[in-house]
């Protein structure tokens, strides 16, 4: 498939400048294979998953500002043992000088392993600031969440986004992924109605294979009828294929208003790979500035 067309130019030039990508604490050989196509300077998330410890996410970090790019640690409220598990990681951060820029989230576990319910108690903890962080990343669901209420997660943007105001910090927020454009330019509109004018970046998973897609799509609760399926370039009867994010891209580029949307740029969930991912994104750019 050709993910370029006419279109790919304004693409490219508007909603694909200034992209951001998603790695594990696992994916330094990965980020290393793939470094030479991702501009220098890009916006690399770094996740904080049950399976990895303080020095592999520190060491993570330090790889992404090393290889020339800007990490941004992610840290999960209900992961963190104590207050003191808090602070060692982010005393971490502030040594290496790779946390400035963070991304904060709830977390999968149902319970809080100590103190921290969500990711609005990081932020109200004022330990943040205290050690150095200047930007603050949270979490936007345009289709939901399958296991918070939709009034709670409205609830619950408000409250972080007046929280980091009051801090006199910057925010951003990141959305979950989904294979429909009209939620998620619906829910930024909600967003921007609330008074709300945090730059948003959009949750887009880069190509992978349509059962791993699918898959994920499951867990997080995002649409996938065999309408919205046809409409990404999924192919529902044939899971082994493969897609990738052309048509949505092209399709939230018709839909977006600067005006009415505000600032709104791309965050690129890895499920195939940093380096396939890495790979299509620099070749749609060369492409479309061809």
């Amino acid at each position: 498939m050709n993910p370029l067309s006419s279109a790919a130019p304004a693409v490219s030039t508007s909603l694909l400048d200034d992209f951001s990508l998603e790695m594990t604490g696992k994916d330094i050989p990965k980020l290393e294979e793939a470094a030479g196509l991702i501009p220098p300077g890009t916006r690399i998330n770094v996740t904080f998953l049950g399976n990895e410890d303080l020095q592999m996410r520190l060491g993570a970090a330090r790889a992404v500002k090393r290889l020339g790019f800007h990490p941004v640690p992610h840290i999960s409220a209900r992961r963190l043992g104590s207050q003191a598990d808090f602070e060692q990681f982010l005393d971490g951060l502030r040594s290496d000088a790779t946390g400035s820029d963070v991304f904060t989230v709830g977390g999968d576990p149902s319970r809080p392993e100590g103190p921290y319910e969500d990711s609005l108690a990081l932020i109200e903890s004022g330990l943040l600031s205290e050690y150095g962080v200047r930007h603050i990343g949270i979490s936007g669901y345009p289709e939901g969440h399958p296991a918070i209420a939709s009034d709670v997660l409205w609830s619950a943007l408000r409250e972080k986004n007046a929280a980091i105001t009051a801090q006199g910090l910057e925010g951003s927020v990141i959305t979950q992924f989904g294979f429909d454009v009209a939620p998620v330019l619906a829910w930024i509109e909600r967003v921007r109605s609330e008074g709300i004018t945090l730059p948003i970046r959009i949750g887009v998973p880069g190509p992978a294979g349509v059962r791993r897609l699918m898959s994920y799509a499951t867990r997080f609760g995002v649409g996938t009828s065999a309408t919205i399926a046809k409409k990404y370039g999924l192919s529902i009867t044939n899971l082994m294929g493969t897609a990738g994010p052309d048509r949505f891209l092209r399709s939230l580029a018709d839909g977006y208003d600067p005006g009415q949307h505000g600032e709104v740029k791309i965050h690129f969930y890895t499920f195939g790979g940093l380096k396939a991912t890495s790979a299509w994104i620099a070749q749609f750019r060369k492409e479309a500035h061809a």
